[in-house]
C-alpha cells in the first residue's frame, strides 16, 4: 500500500475540550491519499474525540485542522461531509428496523439513485445483495458494519474514519473487514482508524500513532519500535 499523494486530512496543534476540561492538548496527525492511518491508545485517551473533531462533529478549540490543504477548522459536520469528510461511527449506525435497501436507499441525498446506490453497495458486499430485504437489525454484527461502511461509502468519501470497527465482532470477521478497509484505501482514499485493539489493523496499516491523555507521544512504522510504546502507555508504565 502507501501514500499516492499529500496529506487530504490534517490535524496541527489541535486542542478540544468539554464544558472546560480540555481533552485534546495539541494533537499533530496527517494522513495521506490512500494511506491507512492506525490511532490506537487505552480507554479515554481521546482517541474518539480526535475523529469527532476531523469529522466536524466536535469543534476544537485550538488548532487547525485541514482537508486537502485547506483550512476548515470549525466546519460543520455536514459541510465536511459534502466536502467528503466521511465518519463510521463506534456501534454501527444502521436503523435496526429497516431492511438493508431502505437503509441504503436512506443515502439518495447524495444525488445518486437508488439503483446505483444498491449496485456499488452489492458489488463491494455481495452479501449485503443477498440480505436486502432483511431488517438490518437481525444482521450479524460483522454484516451490520458492511453495511454501515456500504451506506458511508455511496458519497465517494476523499476521507473515511472508523471508530473501532473491531468491536463486538469474532477475530475472523475483524479481518475480513480490514483487508475490505485495505482495498478501499488501495482507491486512493485516505483512511484514519481508531482502534483499542491493535493486532487486526496493524496488519493493513501504513502508520500508526498511540495517542495518550490528549497527546500524540509517539508516531511512525508499525514495527517493534511501536509494540513497545504500546505496551509502556497500555500497562501504565509510561511517563
Amino acid at each position: 500500500m502507501g501514500a499516492i499523494g499529500g496529506p487530504l486530512l490534517e490535524l496541527s496543534g489541535v486542542r478540544a475540550a468539554y464544558d472546560g476540561i480540555t481533552v485534546l492538548h495539541g494533537v499533530d496527525l496527517a494522513v495521506d491519499a490512500g494511506q491507512v492511518v492506525a490511532l490506537l491508545g487505552p480507554n479515554g485517551a481521546g482517541k474518539t474525540t480526535t475523529l469527532n473533531v476531523a469529522s466536524g462533529v466536535h469543534p476544537p478549540s485550538g488548532g487547525r485542522l485541514l482537508l486537502g490543504g485547506r483550512d476548515v477548522s470549525g466546519a460543520r459536520a455536514g459541510d465536511l461531509a459534502r466536502a467528503g469528510v466521511c465518519l463510521i461511527p463506534e456501534g454501527r449506525g444502521v436503523f435496526p428496523n429497516l431492511s438493508v435497501r431502505d437503509n441504503l436507499w436512506m443515502m439518495t441525498f447524495t444525488g445518486r439513485t437508488r439503483e446505483e446506490i444498491e449496485d456499488a453497495a452489492y458489488a463491494r458486499f455481495p452479501v449485503l445483495g443477498d440480505r436486502r430485504t432483511q431488517a438490518a437489525g437481525t444482521l450479524s454484527g460483522g454484516e451490520q458494519q458492511m453495511l454501515a461502511l456500504a451506506r458511508g461509502l455511496t458519497t465517494d468519501p476523499a476521507v473515511l474514519l472508523l471508530d473501532e470497527l473491531s468491536m463486538g465482532l469474532a477475530p475472523l470477521v475483524v479481518a475480513d473487514l480490514y483487508e475490505r478497509v485495505a482495498d478501499i484505501a488501495r482507491e486512493g482514499v485516505a483512511v484514519l482508524i481508531v482502534e483499542q485493539f491493535a493486532a487486526a489493523v496493524l496488519k493493513i496499516a501504513d502508520h500508526a500513532a498511540v495517542l495518550a491523555r490528549g497527546r500524540i507521544p509517539w508516531q511512525g512504522p508499525p514495527d517493534s519500535s511501536l509494540h513497545a510504546e504500546l505496551s509502556s502507555y497500555y500497562l501504565g508504565s509510561a511517563p
